[in-house]
Parts: C-alpha cells; structure tokens; sequence
C-alpha cells in the first residue's frame, strides 16, 4: 500500500474546487442575481454569479434561466440576456425611441464646419497638439476642441516629448460615428487634394499683374486683418463647435 505525502500536492475535481471558494447564501437568490446584475457595467460571468450569492452554479444557472423567461412574459421593458459570455441587462428593441429620446436630449446641436475640420486635422494627425491643429488651420480651436472633448470624440492622449503639450487623438465613439472599425478605413486624403498643375495655374494667375485703366486713380491697400479676426492665424472660432438644428 502506497503512503501519501503530506507536501504533494493532491488533484481536486474543479467542481470541488467551486464549492469550496462558494460561500454560504446570504439572501434569497433571485433578488440577490437581480441586485448584483442590476449594478453590472459588463457581462457578468455564471461563476462570478455564483460565488457572488453563494449558491451552486447549477442553480444559479436555472435561476437566471427562469428569470431571462420571466422577463418576457411580463413584457417588462428590459431583458436578461446571455450574452458576451456573461449575463447582463439590456432594454428591449422595441423601446429603442423612448430611450434613445432621452439619452439624446439636449444633445442634438450638430458639429459647426469649424469642429468637423478640426476634427479630420486630429483624425489625420493624432497624436496632435492644440497649437499644431491651430496652426494647421489658422485659428484658435481651444473652444472648439473643448467641445470635441465634451462630446466624447476626443480625448487626451498624454504629452509630446518635446514641448510637454498635450496631445489629442479621436476615440473609439468617434469611430462608431462615422461607421469604421479602425483609423485604418479612413478615406485617402489624396483623391481631395488640388491637381499640382491647377494649383499652378492658380498661383500663376494671384501673381499676374492687374492691368489698371488709363487714368484710373490706384487703389489704396487693404488694411490688415484684425488681430481678432478668425482668418488671422491669432483669432478664435466664432463659436463653441455646436449649432442648433
């Protein structure tokens, strides 16, 4: 007969290994299930379930089973759904309007032309700084950018080695947005640029001579541009971004 060292480690069925790390029930199980997954911000797992309550995995399992059928024959406005690996709440489809009305009230004002060019420089430069998307297109974007941010299409994306300023990229909401998966499906920029021979052709003409008629007086030259205007390269957007539909 062969002796059995206390050191070596001796093989535990897993299902013996579960019951061990379950506790001891605290509550009812079903309200306990709802209590847990009604704070759950992802798919929670039936084992986590389990060991949450303190109740066996099958009946848990069975539990969540009769609580998902339930559910619908009440027609309650949420359902419990398997997904993902774990358990989770989620509102029926067909109440879609009533929520999505209010998550989106007071959120409808649309991206001005000046926060959706500020937002293709960060989609085509991240990570880019402030000052680089203002020099690129000329203005001060600090208003427009916190809008961008407010909204959740872009975020910070730590510092530049150099300058210590603080870098901007767009989020993965800002690809749902627009329907791609990766900054990978973002349109070539090329197709969009000016032919080099018309942009020739258009510098030739702005540095042609004006002919002036005879006796004509010259005119005098135009002033400045005001240190505040939004073509200055100094000013601020006229505006924080958004526009009312």
């Amino acid at each position: 007969m062969s002796e059995t060292r206390v050191d070596e480690p001796v093989d535990v069925p897993v299902d013996e290994q579960v019951e061990e790390q379950i506790a001891v029930p605290l509550a009812a199980l079903r309200p306990s299930l709802e209590a847990l997954l009604m704070v759950a911000d992802q798919p929670m797992e039936t084992m986590t379930l389990a060991s949450a309550v303190g109740y066996p995995l099958d009946e848990v399992t069975a539990a969540l089973d009769a609580l998902a059928s339930e559910y619908t024959e009440q027609g309650r406005g949420f359902e419990l759904r398997h997904v993902g690996g774990g358990w989770r709440y989620y509102t029926r489809d067909e109440y879609a309007a009533v929520v999505e009305g209010y998550v989106l009230e007071g959120q409808q004002a649309r991206l001005t032309q000046a926060a959706l060019e500020t937002l293709a420089v960060v989609a085509y430069k991240q990570p880019v700084s402030r000052a680089r998307v203002s020099a690129i297109r000329g203005v001060n974007v600090d208003g427009v950018m916190r809008t961008l941010l407010s909204r959740g299409l872009v975020e910070e994306a730590g510092n530049d080695h150099e300058t210590g300023a603080n870098l901007y990229r767009t989020t993965t909401y800002f690809l749902e947005r627009i329907g791609i998966s990766s900054l990978d499906e973002l349109p070539e920029l090329a197709p969009y640029l000016p032919d080099m021979a018309d942009l020739e052709d258009e510098l030739a003409e702005m540095a042609a001579p004006v002919a002036e008629p005879v006796g004509s007086e010259q005119e005098p030259e135009p002033a400045p541009p005001s240190p505040h205007s939004p073509h200055s390269g100094n000013g601020t957007e006229p505006d924080g971004g958004t526009e009312p539909t």
